[in-house]
């Protein structure tokens, strides 16, 4: 971050004394103004509803450019890395800055992988909760009870115990997750084994029982890997933030991960692949598809389109291209272009690229549109998907809590407000009320 020559002036039509303030220009994006003195300058605070142009903090992982669709970690195009790496290789570079060489790879995945089993006791956290208590609500109680059964990684202040709660939290949610959907299935759990890959491994976990042997089937882990890398971070959304704010107040990292697993959960968050395949399920059939079509560009229907366009992208998710692949790999893998509910996906998405309604209005599939699919394709039930995007997520929530403890700008988080409420008032006695 280097302060710019230029300066931002801010004036005031009430007489008051105009002040400067500092312009900062990051590598890449928007040059930012620094208001860190303005209310002690001034008296005033900004008025920023959702944070919509306030940067809360610097950082050095993840940079998007809406406009251009371009997604990159740590410098790296998303493309490349999900051509080229799998997840525990990104979990990697986000947490360390760089890619590993190939004894690094190894030693890390060993690590991850020796650390995916949970406290046996964990087990019977699990008996108290329904069998069919939502998976989110299991896991925001499981990982925060991680911080119950590993004392010996606390202390925020040592990078090595911040390091061994990466690893961790890293190789524990997928075996927390699995755990869950076999809970809720009254299924045994699975142990993980070390001589499977990080997402081999948690299909084995998922789909796996006693009674046989699983088998692994490249295609469909591929798939799993890329989902993963795809959601692995996304620069400062609203979980991201819930779990840098838990832990500018000295927080330890399962409650601070906890947290954001309970933002993440909101369906204007996390729940938006669940939401494009509830709306394939209520189309129903290909032939009910120009009755949707004519509500959603029917601005009185109050009908709309999920799993298209993107707060962030204005012309296309780049993650989006390479979901598409994955998921017509997974589709000829398993036979299932036949199947009802994927043929609709597909010929709605062929509407949606072809329609000029939805392209001149760059509404073009994004990732959770394909997500959906895939997982629901690799026989994820609805319900799981957002535990699967924890899961993602996980490794880019703690990169950015490690970063974030780091920074020595860094103070608790204290959003300011615009007080609209009543002044002072007395009291009325009980009679006069």
């Amino acid at each position: 971050m280097n302060i710019s020559e230029t300066k931002a002036t801010l004036s005031f039509s009430d007489g008051s004394a105009a002040i400067d303030m500092p312009i900062y220009n990051g590598t890449i994006g928007p040059d930012v103004i620094d208001i860190r003195k303005l209310y002690a300058q001034t008296g005033k605070f900004t008025y920023d509803p959702g944070f919509m142009s306030t940067a809360a903090c610097n950082s050095a992982i993840t940079y998007i450019d809406g406009d251009k669709g371009e997604l990159r970690y740590r410098g790296y195009p998303i493309e490349q890395l999900a051509e080229n790496c799998d997840f525990l290789d990104t979990c990697y570079l986000l947490l360390n800055g760089e890619l590993p060489s190939a004894a690094q790879s190894k030693t890390f995945d060993a690590t991850v992988t020796k650390h995916t089993m949970v406290h046996e006791q964990m087990q019977f956290f699990f008996r108290g909760f329904r069998r069919d208590a939502h998976p989110m609500s299991v896991l925001v109680g499981t990982v925060g009870a991680l911080a119950s059964f590993y004392h010996d990684s606390l202390d925020i202040n040592d990078p090595h115990h911040r390091e061994v709660s990466a690893i961790r939290l890293i190789g524990k949610m997928p075996t927390l997750v699995a755990m869950s959907y076999k809970y809720s299935m009254g299924q045994p759990f699975m142990y993980p084994r070390n001589d499977l890959s990080y997402s081999a491994n948690f299909m084995r976990m998922m789909f796996g029982n006693p009674c046989e042997e699983y088998v692994v089937n490249d295609v469909l882990v591929r798939a799993l890997d890329r989902i993963l890398i795809l959601h692995a971070d996304h620069e400062q959304n609203a979980s991201t933030s819930t779990v840098r704010l838990a832990g500018s107040s000295g927080a330890n990292p399962f409650a601070c991960i906890a947290a954001g697993i309970a933002c993440l959960w909101g369906p204007a968050h996390g729940g938006a692949n669940e939401a494009a395949l509830t709306m394939l399920k209520e189309i129903g059939t290909v032939d009910n598809i120009p009755e949707f079509i004519a509500k959603v560009k029917d601005k009185n229907s109050g009908v709309k389109l999920m799993g298209f366009g993107h707060r962030v992208y204005k012309n296309f998710d780049p993650r989006a291209k390479l979901m598409r692949e994955t998921c017509h790999e997974v589709l000829d893998e398993l036979g299932l272009h036949d199947d009802p509910l994927f043929k609709l996906a597909m010929a709605l998405e062929k509407i949606a690229l072809e329609d000029e309604y939805f392209v001149s209005r760059k509404l073009y599939p994004n990732v959770d549109f394909y997500s959906g699919i895939v997982q629901s394709a690799l026989g994820i039930p609805v319900s799981l998907f957002t535990g699967i995007f924890a899961m993602a997520r996980t490794v880019g929530w703690i990169a950015q809590w490690n970063e974030m403890i780091a920074d020595p700008e860094q103070k608790i988080g204290r959003p300011r407000q615009l007080y609209i409420g009543d002044t002072t008032r007395d009291v009325p006695a009980m009679d006069q009320r």
